[in-house]
């Protein structure tokens, strides 16, 4: 069909990906179609950038690991938080070294949702949290810590989860150490009042041996400390609200999309690496699975990679 000159759209996912024209596929479908959708666009000779997480299932990774290997496309994991004004500075400025070697990372991502199961109830019976909202704060971890050894998590079911029949936590705290033996801490809770005077949705809390610094979502804020022993907040409110939250509204990630999707392009276009690929991906969901597992069985559970 025709929505005006120059621009198709289809509804037909064979048609899209038959066009040769189209060299990126975005996937932004429910969870548990990402698997499927990410292979036929492999497949059909097209790169892909899929939304967080990139998949609710780890059984299908060797599936899109293989097609990948077999159509040599890249992937773009979407993961919107990282690419973010506060998180891209924080990272600035942690490989410029002002942090030193990072000791401790604490993430969260609390978000009341009884407003999302009404939006996509498909989230009720094909997804875990762990999978879910926590693929933020995990990927933030993971980023700074590099691949997790081991975790440990807990988890409650809340008023909203129950009201809903919710078959998994709602609200999840996690432990975690690193490859390299450095810790970190990430807490999802998905049925909370939300305080967002006091605590944004999303934070990185990143500790380091010469700093510190915290970084927000959906606040354009970044505080952090300084070489000369000071402490020093940055707020892009005014001077990137219009990038980042189009239509007057706070959220949404319009600027992170944004974000992502002209870095990805430009990996492709410079033949460098992008980050997070297929296999940071994976690794990032093995993490999840995990956590899964912890939840489950109480104990502490290692990550299980091939």
């Amino acid at each position: 069909m025709e929505a005006a000159p120059g621009i198709f759209m289809t509804d037909d996912y064979e048609a899209m990906l038959a066009r040769p024209e189209v060299q990126i596929v975005a996937i932004y479908t429910p969870d548990h179609l990402h698997a499927e959708h990410i292979e036929r666009a492999f497949r059909a000779g097209k790169h892909v950038i899929c939304t967080k997480p990139l998949i609710n299932d780890p059984a299908d990774a060797e599936r899109i690991r293989a097609a990948a290997k077999e159509s040599g496309m890249r992937l773009m994991v979407g993961q919107s938080t990282r690419f973010g004004e506060s998180f891209q500075r924080q990272r600035e400025l942690f490989e410029a070294g002002q942090y030193g070697e990072i000791e401790v990372v604490d993430a969260h991502y609390n978000h009341r949702m009884d407003w999302y199961y009404k939006k996509s109830p498909w989230t009720i019976e094909h997804t875990h949290w762990a999978y879910l909202g926590l693929s933020h704060p995990v990927d933030l971890v993971r980023w700074y810590l590099g691949p997790i050894r081991e975790v440990h998590a807990y988890g409650t079911t809340t008023a909203v989860g129950r009201e809903v029949s919710l078959p998994n936590p709602d609200a999840v705290s996690v432990n975690l150490i690193g490859e390299n033996g450095r810790i970190g801490r990430v807490l999802g809770n998905y049925g909370f009042h939300e305080l967002p005077k006091g605590r944004a949705l999303i934070e990185c809390f990143l500790m380091g041996s010469e700093g510190t610094s915290l970084a927000r979502y959906p606040d354009l804020r970044f505080t952090t400390t300084t070489p000369e022993g000071g402490e020093v907040e940055e707020d892009y409110e005014h001077s990137m609200a219009g990038y980042y939250y189009r239509h007057e509204l706070k959220g949404m990630h319009y600027g992170e999309f944004c974000n992502y999707a002209d870095y990805f392009a430009s990996c492709l276009l410079s033949g460098k690496p992008n980050s997070p690929d297929l296999e940071e991906g994976l690794d990032t969901v093995m993490t999840m699975r995990a956590i899964v597992e912890s939840l489950e069985s109480g104990k502490p559970v290692q990550i299980r990679r091939p």
